[in-house]
């Protein structure tokens, strides 16, 4: 039986988020180890996150231009060159300057060019089941987690964190570009079949039209909140159960254990967003997770801290493909990765706040008790936000496509 080549295309996709993303967000992992042997502060180094984030923000809405216009295969190829340069590059760097600049900035470009145009195309090769599609993509994220960080952790436990960093880029490089190498665009939609790729509306929107709209607002700013809110204490998971007095590996398994069920989150809230909707999965999602992060407040002991990072884990990662769904919907397939692009720039300034932010309490308080209060408030105005989408309307109907055997 022939095999739908948009699922090979979700499985490249994986493989480009967990060790593209998960390549960025080990730097968490390193913190400690990093300040411990450099003598670099907390904040130093989470401003090489800050940068990250704003780099990877500016780089989604380039990336997912070009991916528009040249594909997304030559997109995601350069991404995994200049990923893999960026991790080596910082594993050399002898100043906190030098630091920040190569993996704050280089890291972040480049992880800005996997998770917008391969959501994007990812998109445009299904019909049925797309929520699904998009979010196993986007389980790469979670997966990233599992095995980067615990494999860049037992790297530092027996070397030192330069030699670490220095082979998660060498596993970018290997991995990462053989799997950019087996994206590919769908096939064009006969005219009966454009219908399907229209937006809310059933026409197509242009980027202009599109930036303008209070869908796009609703939709980036509720995603900016979002990140916000959850950032922070991902980034920080490890160094405050370290802090609580729990082993580096042991604290370096409750992050494994927060992306593997972040892994499932992405997955359940993917098909049950087939079902129900993608907003109202949303709303769901966006209040567990406020929830979730408050009680980081009252946990101090590894079997609460792992149990915290299955209820916050399955929450950040169930909520995260369902932005694209609501892209997708409302402005269609045409300039997918430009408008997915324009909402992920946005919501990687939340991303930026986030690590910087407990970092900061972290130096001035010796704690992260305000880091847990901020992010739960702001995501409190997540689902505020959320609450404020407008429903597309129900397309007009379509001849059926050739892809929906997706």
């Amino acid at each position: 039986m022939k095999i739908f080549y948009g699922w090979v295309v979700v499985g490249a996709g994986m493989v480009a988020t967990c060790f593209g993303l998960g390549a960025m967000l080990s730097l968490g992992v390193f913190l400690p180890p990093m300040a411990e042997a450099t003598g670099w502060s907390r904040a130093g180094i989470s401003t090489a996150a800050l940068l990250n984030w704003l780099s990877m923000g500016v780089g989604s809405f380039f990336w997912g231009v070009l991916s528009d216009r040249f594909g997304t295969r030559v997109v995601v190829l350069s991404g995994a060159i200049l990923l893999g340069f960026g991790m080596v590059a910082g594993s050399q760097a002898t100043t906190l300057g030098q630091f920040q600049l190569v993996f704050g900035v280089i890291v972040g470009v480049a992880a800005g060019s996997f998770y917008a145009p391969l959501s994007a195309v990812t998109t445009r090769w299904f019909t049925r089941h797309r929520s699904l599609a998009v979010a196993l993509v986007s389980s790469g994220i979670g997966l990233g987690s599992m095995t980067v960080g615990p494999l860049a952790r037992w790297i530092i436990t027996n070397y030192d964190w330069r030699v670490a960093m220095m082979v998660v880029g060498d596993l970018a490089w290997l991995l990462v570009i053989p799997a950019a190498l087996l994206v590919r665009e769908p096939p064009k939609p006969a005219l009966g079949e454009m219908a399907a790729t229209a937006g809310a509306d059933g026409r197509e929107f242009t980027v202009a039209e599109a930036l303008r709209t209070p869908q796009f607002a609703a939709i980036a700013l509720t995603h900016f909140a979002c990140c916000a809110a959850h950032s922070g204490p991902i980034f920080h998971m490890v160094a405050n159960a370290l802090d609580h007095g729990v082993p580096a590996m042991a604290a370096v398994t409750v992050l494994g254990t927060a992306g593997l069920a972040a892994l499932g989150g992405r997955v359940v809230c993917g098909l049950v967003a087939d079902r129900v909707g993608a907003k109202r999965t949303l709303l769901v999602g966006l209040a567990i997770q406020a929830a979730a992060v408050s009680l980081y407040l009252f946990t101090g002991r590894l079997a609460g801290f792992y149990a915290l990072a299955v209820l916050f884990g399955f929450a950040y990662g169930g909520v995260m493909p369902l932005y694209a769904i609501l892209v997708r919907e409302y402005f269609g397939a045409r300039i997918m990765g430009t408008a997915l692009g324009a909402v992920a720039f946005v919501s990687t300034l939340g991303m930026a706040l986030g690590p910087w932010a407990g970092g900061w309490v972290f130096d001035g308080f010796g704690n992260y008790a305000w880091l847990f209060i901020g992010s739960f408030g702001i995501g409190l105005g997540a689902v505020a936000i959320a609450l404020t989408f407008r429903p597309p309307r129900t397309l007009s109907a379509a001849l059926p496509s050739p892809l929906a055997a997706g």
